[in-house]
């Protein structure tokens, strides 16, 4: 049995299960998925602030992990946080959802456009784009304007982000959505057929890139940079209040 850990770097655990589901709908036979809700950090991530907080319960779920034998780990939040520290980490693979959702979007038309939540989190998805070589494919990236947490509580947000979706295409010349929030998950298919076009959820991109890497028999390399962290001691504590 392979074993997946879907890690939801906030500590919302209604979106965890959102998120645990969509990964599990998708996965193979022989594959479990455990949606994890982090311990600490953030209700939801819509800073730098925010994600700088997250990492350290991404790393705790990744060495509870490692310790209980799981195979590998998709990080289920836009911004990828931790995700180079948690190769570090983890001995199996780790994909973030922003780095698999545009790799995925990059083989189904000649461009896309990425629709997120609130318009402070444009940069961070523009340089990521950068970092992982996607400036080609990327035309904009757009935000709906809808706080993460209110992705499953405005009985609007479904219609809205649908919304923002088309004019993103039209506005981009785009032929390929990608959602940026974990918490859209759900609303991938849905926009898709209303659309006519793929709209990619990197949730379900993520999880059965893991799932590929893990059958295929790879591993995360520790040969350099992702070589396991030297022991040391660490001082640990509290994180500052907001």
């Amino acid at each position: 049995m392979t074993r997946i850990w879907v890690i939801n770097p906030n500590t919302t655990g209604a979106m965890t299960d959102t998120i645990a589901h969509c990964a599990g709908a998708v996965a193979g036979s022989g594959v479990a998925i455990t949606g994890i809700t982090s311990e600490i950090g953030p209700e939801s991530i819509e800073s730098h602030y925010d994600e700088a907080l997250s990492v350290p319960g991404v790393l705790r779920a990744v060495r509870r992990g490692e310790r209980e034998g799981v195979d590998g780990y998709v990080i289920a939040c836009f911004g990828d946080p931790g995700l180079d520290a948690a190769r570090e980490v983890a001995a199996g693979p780790v994909i973030g959802i922003a780095e698999a959702a545009m790799q995925t979007a990059s083989h189904l038309g000649s461009g896309f456009s990425i629709v997120t939540t609130l318009a402070r989190t444009i940069g961070q998805s523009a340089r990521l784009a950068e970092r992982y070589g996607m400036q080609r494919f990327c035309r904009g990236i757009h935000a709906c304007e809808i706080p993460v947490l209110d992705l499953d509580s405005d009985p609007n947000a479904r219609k809205v982000v649908t919304e923002a979706c088309r004019d993103a295409l039209e506005a981009d010349g785009s032929d390929v959505v990608v959602l940026g929030c974990a918490g859209m998950a759900d609303m991938c298919a849905e926009i898709s057929a209303e659309l006519g076009v793929p709209v990619i959820d990197g949730v379900t991109a993520a999880t059965l890139t893991v799932q590929s890497l893990v059958t295929m028999g790879l591993r995360t390399s520790k040969l350099g940079e992702y070589a396991t962290p030297p022991k040391k001691r660490y001082r640990t504590g509290d994180p500052p209040a907001g």
